[in-house]
C-alpha cells in the first residue's frame, strides 16, 4: 500500500494537532485528525461479513484538502466480539447519534456523510475496541467540519 511508504505524521506537542502529513496507525488516530483517502473510509455494504482490515492511514493537516475528519472516537465495553455485522451496524448507529451534535445538523439535511472504522475479529483479539466515527464524504474540504452546519 502506498500509504505503507509515508513517513509518520508530525503533530504539534502543545496541540497534538497533525501539522505535517503522512501515514498514521488506525488505533492512534485522534479526534480532529483529517484523512485524504477515499478508498480506505468506505464503509462495508450492509451485510457484508467480512471487512477489509486498515492499518494506516494517510493522515494531513486539516488545512490541507482532505476526504475525512475523525468526529470522534468511541470505545466499545463488550467482552466478546460480536461480529463483523452486528459491529458495523452498532458504529452506524452511534457515528449518527455523534453526527449532527458534531456538524450542528441533521445528516438527512447535511451536504457531508459518515463512515468508521471498527475493530476486526482479529483486532479485537489484540485489544481493539475503539470505532472511528469519521465525518466527510467523496469531494474534499478545508478546515475542519465541526459546527459547519450544512
Amino acid at each position: 500500500m502506498i500509504q505503507d511508504l509515508l513517513p509518520g505524521e508530525t503533530r504539534d506537542p502543545e496541540t497534538g494537532e497533525i501539522v505535517e502529513g503522512g501515514s498514521t496507525d488506525v488505533l492512534t488516530l485522534e479526534e480532529g485528525d483529517c484523512i485524504d483517502d477515499e478508498a480506505s473510509a468506505e464503509a462495508p455494504a450492509e451485510g457484508e461479513e467480512d471487512m477489509e482490515e486498515i492499518y494506516d492511514v494517510p493522515t494531513v493537516p486539516c488545512s490541507d484538502p482532505h476526504t475525512w475528519e475523525v468526529m470522534t472516537n468511541l470505545v466499545m465495553t463488550d467482552d466478546d466480539f460480536s461480529g463483523d455485522a452486528e459491529t458495523a451496524a452498532y458504529a452506524d448507529e452511534q457515528c449518527l447519534t455523534e453526527f449532527e451534535g458534531f456538524i450542528g445538523v441533521a445528516h438527512d439535511d447535511s451536504m457531508h456523510d459518515f463512515t468508521y472504522y471498527v475493530p476486526t475479529a482479529a483486532s479485537w483479539a489484540a485489544g481493539d475496541r475503539t470505532i472511528n466515527c469519521l465525518i466527510g464524504g467523496v469531494e474534499q474540504t478545508t478546515g475542519s467540519l465541526r459546527d459547519a452546519g450544512r
